[in-house]
């Protein structure tokens, strides 16, 4: 039997694939299926890039939760009226399209 070679990637690839994840809001899954990488691997090079740095100090993770303005809260409450709007109009439709299709005699 032979023995599997074990893949070594530069530390300059490891920072383009987690910039790649972290930049386009894609599952590390996802963009690691694209590069031909395990998805553990990309998981695990994510995780260590938001804990540490490569100066070697520890780094906060960066997410932070905003709240929207007032402009923003009434657009959505807004666009929230305008879509359970338009949900029931497709329902009526539907019904309506079941009525007319029915069985003909």
């Amino acid at each position: 039997m032979t023995k599997r070679q074990r893949r070594t990637y530069s530390d300059e690839y490891k920072r383009q694939a987690v910039d790649l994840v972290l930049s386009s809001g894609r599952s590390a899954k996802s963009v690691s299926k694209e590069l031909g990488l395990d998805g553990s691997v990309l998981s695990r090079w994510v995780s260590e890039r938001g804990t540490v740095e490569a100066g070697g100090s520890a780094v906060a993770p960066t997410s932070q939760a905003v709240l929207p303005s007032a402009d923003q809260a009434d657009m959505i409450a807004r666009l929230q009226r305008e879509n359970e709007q338009l949900r029931m109009e497709r329902d009526i439709l539907k019904k309506s399209i079941a009525i007319f299709a029915g069985p003909r005699t």
